[in-house]
């Protein structure tokens, strides 16, 4: 070997080292966004499960910070709070003092979603200008970075559903919220997910990866139908299992006209459709494992199925058990929480199918 070519094999080495190192720093950071989106979701969860979501009635992107921090700025809130319909229809015996512990809620909210704007922008324009973001990433993340900005939008759109004619916020208007905090979490997971080590075994244009990428779908589409569920209620009613109001298929899943409205606003109907495709997801789990299992023993993408087969069963347990004790906070919020890891297990391993990013440099990278 020529001293020539020893050199660019040298320069060859320290790019890869270079962008492993960097790779690295960006996985980590993403790693950290998708605990802090978790966690809003979360804390969304208990604000909407405590009725603390219509506390704060104004939005207030920078001043909302600063909390009330003396007893008029607590008496001003309150006022405001005391000029919606959910204080007069529902909570008109509620004291400066019991308004105080449904503002926390809605208010860790609000401040959770604004760190998340910090955490997620701070590092991307760090990244992108240091050099140490791959082309190829750059555009992808800025997407997530302005569909977050959306998303803020999208929650005080929601909100002022609630501050006029209504005791709550719109299901319709809750659940486009989730989805597309979910949208947010998934695509975060699936840049996250291609910056990791694959095994090298890799089928993205097979029935593997298609059965993958329609679990994902399933598993969005049930956190949409749950947040249906969620704005309308529906947990609260017709808690057995597994019938439902005494039969397998109850009667009035089309009380209401016209017929497409029932999906979005008969309560049974949006329980019955959540339960639904709960079934349709747990089914097309089972014959993904078993497909995996017959065209590709013993690899990963098997193993990945066997454990994404066990997430949505434990999944499908808190749903009915909390279905069956109405809804208590505690098991609500672990549900909720669920959901969310079946959604970043099901795009891992849908992703897991096409392998790492190729490289800006084009250089095959061994494992």
């Amino acid at each position: 070997m020529t001293d020539t070519a020893i050199q660019a094999d040298a320069r060859i080495f320290k790019e890869i080292e270079r962008i492993d190192r960097n790779r690295r720093s960006v996985r980590i950071w993403l790693g950290v966004v998708l605990v802090a989106i978790f966690a809003l979701v979360l804390v969304g969860g208990a604000t909407r499960l405590t009725d603390s979501g219509l506390s704060i009635t104004e939005w207030k992107p920078i001043h909302g910070v600063i909390p009330p921090l003396s007893a008029e700025e607590w008496d001003e809130e309150f006022s405001l709070y005391q000029k919606i319909p959910e204080f007069s229809q529902i909570n008109k015996d509620m004291t400066v003092e019991e308004f105080k512990s449904i503002f926390w809620w809605e208010w860790a909210h609000r401040l959770l979603a604004r760190s998340i704007g910090v955490i997620f922008g701070l590092p991307l324009a760090f990244f992108w200008l240091t050099g140490r973001l791959e082309r190829r990433l750059r555009l992808p993340l800025a997407g997530i970075f302005l569909l977050g900005g959306l998303q803020g939008a999208i929650g005080w759109w929601m909100v002022a559903s609630g501050l006029t004619q209504r005791v709550d916020v719109s299901q319709y208007r809750l659940a486009v919220h989730l989805t597309v905090a979910c949208l947010i979490f998934a695509s975060v997971a699936w840049v996250w997910r291609g910056l990791c080590r694959h095994s090298g075994q890799l089928y993205p244009h097979s029935g593997a990866s298609h059965f993958a990428a329609f679990t994902a779908v399933l598993v969005l589409l049930q956190i949409y139908l749950g947040a249906l569920v969620a704005g309308l209620d529906a947990g609260l009613t017709y808690n057995t299992w597994p019938l439902m109001d005494g039969a397998l298929i109850p009667d009035g899943l089309d009380a209401m006209s016209p017929l497409w409205i029932n999906a979005f606003e008969n309560v049974k109907t949006v329980q019955f459709l959540h339960r639904m495709n709960a079934y349709l997801l747990i089914l097309v789990v089972v014959v993904q494992f078993v497909y995996l299992n017959l065209r590709l023993p013993n690899s990963p993408h098997a193993n990945r199925g066997l454990v994404l087969l066990g997430l949505v069963l434990i999944q499908a347990m808190l749903g009915i058990v909390t279905l069956i004790w109405a809804v208590p906070i505690d098991w609500a919020l672990a549900h909720q929480g669920m959901a969310m890891i079946v959604l970043v297990f099901s795009i891992a391993h849908w992703r897991g199918f096409y392998g790492e990013y190729v490289r800006d440099t084009d250089i095959a990278v061994v494992r």
